[in-house]
């Protein structure tokens, strides 16, 4: 039987993290945009053993209709266009907007507790054998922490980490003290082919 993968996708700071890798000062919006599936797709295709991805769970804010019209509809066109592909599960919490907005930028609340939720309680479940998470969000180390020290039982569930790995500077990925955590480090030659350059808005 292959082994089972969810891929766990910190949305926001994947696609940040792409364009400050590959993308120039200036550069249009949707660049750093990508395609979850084809993301998480590339990842399981570099596991060592027979692997089969079940679902790829991407954590995103989710703009107010009422605040931001526009934000929120190229975000609903977006999780449509990725929904597509029956994989993709787009798991999405309320922006919260300051008092003086849109003077100041609305700021996700909520989204990386859920996807810390959803990492250690799906591991718990037995709902995959390998969890793979991409971000550089250093508040996400605990629930890795957590599943790594998950009792071990007749299916040892493993944790992995991806992260771009800009031509010219370090990669900053997830680490846990102590412990040799697989990361999978992804190219420009990586991006290119998963990269998503639809202007949504």
């Amino acid at each position: 039987m292959p082994t089972r993968v969810v891929v766990f996708l910190d949305y926001q700071n994947v696609y940040r993290s792409a364009r400050r890798a590959f993308s120039q000062d200036g550069a249009p919006h949707w660049e750093g945009q990508i395609h979850p599936g084809r993301l998480a797709d590339l990842i399981v295709a570099r596991g060592r053993q027979p692997r089969q991805l079940v679902e790829v769970r991407v954590y995103r804010g989710q703009p107010d209709s009422s605040k931001d019209p526009k934000a929120y509809g190229a975000s609903q066109k977006q999780t449509a266009m990725w929904s597509r592909d029956p994989r993709v599960r787009v798991v999405s919490r309320p922006l919260r907007y300051p008092r003086d907005y849109p003077l100041s930028k609305p700021e996700e609340k909520g989204v990386d507790v859920q996807l810390a939720v959803d990492f250690v309680s799906m591991a718990i479940r037995g709902e995959y054998e390998v969890g793979v998470l991409m971000s550089e969000d250093t508040d996400l180390k605990p629930p890795l922490e957590a599943v790594v020290a998950l009792p071990i039982t007749s299916q040892k569930v493993h944790c992995e980490v991806a992260a771009w790995a800009p031509p010219a500077s370090p990669a900053r990925r997830l680490r846990i003290p102590g412990v040799n955590l697989w990361c999978h480090l992804l190219s420009e030659a990586d991006f290119r082919p998963v990269a998503d350059n639809t202007n949504y808005a």
